[in-house]
Parts: C-alpha cells; sequence; structure tokens
C-alpha cells in the first residue's frame, strides 16, 4: 500500500503532515519487537484502521515511526489497563485524535473566537464520552469485584464449616 501522505480520515488518526518528523523508520519485524507485539497484530492493527504506518517502500514494506510505536503503546495500555476491546479502543482513539486536531485549529491565528467556542464545546462533549465510557468500564469491574468479594465469603465461610471440630 502505498503512502499517500494522508492516513485514513475513517480512522481519524491524524495525517501524515500532522505528525512530527518520522526519524528512523522501522520494518514491520523490527517495530512489532519495539512495540512488543506480533507483526500480525500490527497487521491486524492497520487493517482494522486503529493504525497507519507512516509510510511504505514503492514495494509496499510498512515503514514504522516512533510516532507510529506510541501509537501501537497506547493501544497496548487501553487493551491492559482498562481492558477496551478493539472497538472501544477505535472509539478512543478517535477522539483523542479529534481533539488533538481541535487543539490545533483553536490555536491557529485565523481562527475565529466563535468558532474556538464552538471547538472548545466539541472538546468538551468528547470529553464527557470517553469518561462515560470509562466509568461504564468501572462500574462493569466494581459489579465483577462485588460478585467475586461474595464468592470468596461463601468459601470461607464453606471451608471454616469443613474444618471446625466436631462438637
Amino acid at each position: 500500500m502505498p503512502d499517500t501522505g494522508t492516513a485514513d480520515p475513517a480512522a481519524g488518526e491524524p495525517a501524515a503532515e500532522d505528525r512530527a518528523e518520522p526519524g528512523p523508520l522501522l520494518g514491520i519485524g523490527a517495530a512489532a519487537a519495539r512495540a512488543g507485539v506480533s507483526e500480525r497484530a500490527l497487521r491486524y492493527y492497520q487493517q482494522i484502521g486503529l493504525i497507519t504506518p507512516c509510510a511504505c517502500t514503492p514495494g509496499g514494506t510498512r515503514r514504522y515511526s516512533e510516532d507510529d510505536l506510541a501509537r501501537v503503546a497506547r493501544i497496548r495500555q487501553l487493551q491492559v489497563l482498562l481492558g477496551f476491546n478493539l472497538d472501544e479502543i477505535a472509539v478512543v482513539l478517535r477522539s483523542e485524535d479529534r481533539m488533538a486536531q481541535i487543539k490545533r485549529s483553536y490555536h491557529h491565528e485565523h481562527t475565529s473566537d466563535a468558532e474556538r467556542r464552538e471547538l472548545v464545546r466539541e472538546s468538551l462533549r468528547l470529553q464527557h464520552d470517553l469518561r462515560a465510557t470509562v466509568e461504564a468500564k468501572r462500574v462493569a469491574i466494581e459489579g465483577f469485584l462485588a460478585d467475586l468479594d461474595v464468592r470468596i465469603v461463601r468459601a470461607s465461610d464453606l471451608l471454616s464449616q469443613m474444618t471446625a471440630p466436631a462438637s
């Protein structure tokens, strides 16, 4: 897949011109090793729109930058820390990408005060939506922990009854 200089807008990922200078680029094997994922995972993340390698060689070899690796680290963080599935991660990444675009637009010298107010409103909506997503996950985890606590008490009571001397 040749590099067109822009990312997939459906993925919400910033266009190449919005990214930091790429520095040395890594092939998929080195990128996967550095990111702690498999090459297959990187290909899959690209297939479902979570990541777009910053470049491809004329022969179609993917090349990954430090920004790409940071995005993979963010994906892994959302998986491990919050237990998000890839669909939930896609929503988070799109929101974070949009908030980064909003920040750039807000600070652009030709943005009017009215446009800035609307940008802040949109950013606030996105942040509220993300908070609601994380809150729902927290509530689910608390419910799971409460269920485990009940099971632990039952098992402890059962063990106590089994080990108590008969009178």
